[in-house]
């Protein structure tokens, strides 16, 4: 009697841990179909991207500024609504972000004004009636100093310097933030030489919407 009580015993732990077993493999085989099918979404999401970003390059247009793709403008047909090219256009574009894990590309912020001062044109506004003003403060200063700062920061020359050339001779203005310069440790020196220093960016950002002029806070 006590052998067929040892003998039923064994056999349950013999058939708990078969269980047991058979459960962890179906467990494996659950999270390794899971972890298949998750790349192949992410495979064909990524196929997805390649293909529109195919799409948008065979597409896009350059009227003034080209600083690659995301600089560009799709071309609309059939247009209804169109701005008067008689009018000034008085844009100040705010700048904080820069991504300091990305520096050797060009700063996204400054990609962004070059596509709206080319959405601009490109809608029929004479370049010569727009008026861009740039106001730099927080982390986005370190994109617009000169490349001895930038190399001994990022260990390279800074790549935005072309497109700030270029937006410098449409007549664009740069003001920096004092207040900022300060927290971010980027000195006068430290910035390219035609920028105008304020007190703080606060009181350009309202001084200059009292002249008229519309603003843009580039979160990129």
């Amino acid at each position: 009697m006590k052998k067929t009580i040892l003998s039923l015993v064994a056999g349950l732990f013999m058939l708990t841990g078969f269980s047991q077993k058979n459960d962890q493999n179906a467990e494996n085989d659950s999270i390794s179909m899971t972890t298949a099918k998750m790349d192949s979404i992410m495979g064909e999401k990524a196929k997805e991207r390649q293909e529109m970003m195919a799409k948008i390059e065979a597409a896009v247009t350059y009227p003034v500024l080209e600083a690659g793709t995301f600089s560009g403008v799709i071309p609309v047909e059939d247009i209804t609504e169109t701005p008067d090219p008689n009018l000034e256009y008085k844009l100040m574009f705010e700048l904080v972000n820069f991504d300091s894990e990305a520096p050797s590309k060009l700063d996204a912020s400054i990609v962004e004004v070059a596509r709206i001062i080319n959405l601009h044109v490109a809608s029929g506004i004479p370049l010569e009636n727009i008026f861009p003003v740039i106001v730099v403060h927080a982390g986005s200063l370190n994109a617009f100093t000169t490349n001895e700062f930038y190399n001994e920061k990022f260990g390279m020359d800074n790549p935005n310097m072309k497109l700030i050339g270029e937006l410098e001779g449409l007549g664009a203005k740069f003001i920096s933030c004092g207040q900022a310069m300060f927290f971010f440790e980027v000195d006068k020196e430290a910035l390219l030489p035609m920028f105008k220093v304020s007190l703080t960016a606060q009181t350009v950002l309202s001084s200059y919407q009292m002249k008229g002029y519309v603003k843009y806070r580039i979160n990129r």
